[in-house]
């Protein structure tokens, strides 16, 4: 375990790449404890000027997708091209049954042995906003031990998409056709933070499905205004069961890095995500500062019960709220 007398020697052996140390690191980092913390934030002050050289991608798809099987065929594909691959699959837990709604590293078999290769799951316990805090620091310390291309994965369910979408570089949306369901997967939400849509599966009897919902794909694309003006979102097919198609979707991601690249583009969306990255976890901080006021926090319930019972709005509820933050904190 990293501790304060083997950090320095900690972040040397993660430099250069040891999968042991990089697991260790990645524990320290989720540790909720407050000796942690305090460790975790010089580890990651520390590695900073290491980070950025990394291909940073978000793939996510509705459960069904394949995005085992595609993730496992990627991954290998870009190890046979010579580089280091890590994999962070964000799981937002069931909100029913708090189980995984991802499955987990065995249905990626070659990729996990795979020496240039880490897996790493992030569970959310339901809170899918800590989960991503977590998986953007380890995804940092991923690019600090020498990783070429980190993968953020997730389920399409909820906020996942829009969260992935602004830790990475590229954003890749993996659908299936022939669901009788490709009209309401083409959401606005997901359409607009899409970098590349990928139609897998398209094998068997399955081409003249994906063909249709390809060409649906392609038609709601080109009505919506580009999320950048270098790049027009991409649809592609695959069979990741067999392996077709895997080269050319790596080669519109070349494609994608490389406009962004030359424009200056890549650079200030990077900026602007850890921008608002920091402005996130400032607000989450300054909340959690207040309801740790036994005084706020009570004041909180009797504002938050009066609303329920409709004896009071939520605007002058809000009113009342800031007025005491006012009075306790700036006056």
């Amino acid at each position: 375990m990293i501790n304060e007398a083997t950090l320095a020697e900690s972040i040397r052996r993660l430099r250069q790449g040891e999968r042991a140390t990089l697991a260790q690191a990645m524990t320290l980092v989720e540790s909720r404890h407050p000796r942690h913390q305090a460790l975790s934030t010089q580890l990651l002050d520390a590695i900073m000027p290491y980070c950025g050289n990394t291909l940073r991608l978000g793939v996510t798809g509705t459960p069904g997708a394949g995005k085992s099987t595609f993730l496992e065929a990627f991954g290998m594909l870009l190890i046979r091209e010579g580089l280091k691959v890590a994999v962070i699959a964000v799981d937002p837990s069931s909100p029913v049954t708090g189980g995984s709604i991802l499955g987990d590293k065995t249905r990626m078999n070659d990729l996990a042995r795979a020496e240039a290769a880490f897996i790493r799951p992030v569970p959310s316990s339901g809170h899918l906003g800590g989960a991503s805090q977590r998986a953007r620091e380890l995804m940092l310390l991923c690019e600090a031990a020498g990783y070429d291309v980190v993968i953020v994965e997730t389920v399409g369910v909820g906020q996942s998409e829009t969260e992935v979408a602004r830790m990475v570089d590229c954003f890749i949306s993996l659908q299936i056709a022939g669901g009788g369901d490709d009209l309401q997967g083409i959401k606005k939400g997901l359409m607009e933070v899409a970098d590349l849509i990928v139609i897998n599966k398209d094998d068997g009897d399955n081409h003249t499905n994906v063909a249709i919902a390809r060409h649906m794909y392609e038609s709601a694309l080109h009505i919506l205004r580009r999320k950048y003006d270098e790049w027009q979102p991409r649809v592609l097919t695959c069979s990741a069961l067999e392996k077709r198609g895997i080269d050319e979707i790596w080669h519109a991601i070349i494609d994608f890095k490389t406009a962004l690249t030359a424009s200056g583009r890549l650079q200030q969306v990077r900026q602007q995500q850890s921008v608002e990255w920091l402005r996130k976890q400032t607000e989450e901080e300054v909340l959690n500062h207040l309801f740790a006021n036994e005084d706020f926090d009570r004041y909180y319930r009797q504002t938050l019960l009066a609303v329920k019972n409709n004896t009071l709005s939520p605007r002058t509820g809000l009113r009342q709220l800031s007025e005491f933050i006012q009075t306790q904190y700036f006056d």
